[in-house]
């Protein structure tokens, strides 16, 4: 089974999927991939630099072996996710009372960001490093603060810290270089 590669977008509250590249084999650790290197980039070029900043998460979904399928084993519950799903929307609610059309992390714009998402000296320095290496456009690091925020809330956490930012930038796996 090909490996999708899934987008959020937390504002509009949508998906997209696509294959990493024609076959769909590219990135997947069972499967070998059939295409060129040529085609692999000709594929990826087609998803425009634009339209993927304007996505919060990107994110490799890999194929599920039928062990796990079949595991009698259950993962976290939905009710516990959602627990702290609705929690962290909570504090994003206090965290913008009052404030006209800001209601979630989502909705913030440069001078929330800079108000909301201060980080220390270690994730300054983790951001410049992803941003330069990367070669992050502005918007891009303006998702990855957000996305920080937000995982900082899901966590309890009332500062953005480095291994939130780190989480954040984990999440724009199609910024980086996954060409062969």
């Amino acid at each position: 089974m090909p490996l999708p590669v899934a987008f959020w977008r937390s504002g509009w509250f949508g998906r997209m999927a696509t294959q990493p590249c024609l076959c769909g084999y590219y990135t997947d650790p069972t499967k070998e991939c059939t295409c060129t290197a040529q085609q692999i980039q000709k594929y990826m070029a087609k998803i425009s630099g634009p339209l993927l900043d304007r996505i919060d998460l990107h994110i490799e979904v890999p194929a599920v072996k039928y062990k796990e399928l079949s595991s009698k084993e259950s993962g976290e519950s939905s009710e516990k996710i959602r627990d702290r799903v609705m929690s962290a929307r909570g504090v994003q609610a206090r965290r913008f009372k009052g404030r006209k059309g800001l209601y979630a992390n989502a909705d913030m714009q440069s001078k929330d960001i800079r108000e909301y998402c201060k980080l220390d000296s270690a994730g300054e320095e983790l951001l410049k490093m992803a941003i330069t290496k990367l070669g992050l456009s502005a918007r891009a690091y303006d998702r990855i603060l957000k996305v920080g925020r937000t995982i900082a809330d899901m966590v309890g956490s009332a500062d953005v810290r480095p291994e939130h930012i780190s989480e954040a930038i984990q999440y724009r796996s199609l910024d980086r270089n996954l060409l062969p």
